[in-house]
């Protein structure tokens, strides 16, 4: 794949990505970040879908706005989030059975929850909690991980065969050149 084609590529999902997000925000727990990104991770490879992690983590702050607990979330945990589903990709040989698809769907759910979690950390330090916040901070975002959860597991057993097959039709790219990604 061409250098040109390489950022155009990496920059459709990148918008993507943002327009996703953007589209079903209103809406609690209810987000395609997840399936997209997996998907994107798992079929283009790791260095593709951490460039895309990285590049959503920064760029939708123009729309939601800079909070530095946030930016400090979404970079880690999106960019280890490509690097698990990429390597899963690889090890995989970017190919779906219905074993695979389980053990993505779980992997899948397991990490949103830790997403929450990880916000749970990272949000209660940032901002100095004392323990009572911490803990009610936590006890508040069981309201959303329940259905992020629960949209995760139904956007990636349902979309995620789907759309790995649009990107093997648009983007039938060689075996060696998607290992590399």
């Amino acid at each position: 794949m061409s250098a040109a084609k390489e950022i155009a590529l990496i920059s459709l999902f990148t918008a993507l990505l943002i327009g996703g997000q953007f589209v079903l925000n209103g809406i609690s727990g209810v987000e395609v970040v997840t399936v997209l990104l997996l998907s994107f991770s798992f079929y283009f490879g790791i260095r593709r879908s951490v460039i895309s992690a990285t590049a959503f983590s920064v760029l939708r702050c123009f729309i939601f706005g800079f909070f530095v607990n946030v930016l400090i979330l979404y970079l880690v945990y999106y960019n280890l989030f490509a690097l698990f589903f990429g390597a899963l990709g690889l090890k995989f040989k970017h190919k779906l059975n219905t074993a695979r698809h389980a053990l993505i769907t779980a992997a899948a759910v397991l990490s949103t929850a830790f997403f929450t979690l990880l916000d749970n950390v990272i949000t209660p330090l940032y901002y100095g909690f004392d323990f009572a916040a911490a803990k009610a901070y936590f006890v508040a975002s069981l309201t959303a991980v329940i259905p992020q959860t629960l949209c995760a597991f139904v956007t990636v057993l349902l979309i995620l065969p789907a759309l790995l097959k649009a990107y093997a039709v648009a983007f039938p790219i060689s075996e060696n050149l998607r290992n590399k990604g």
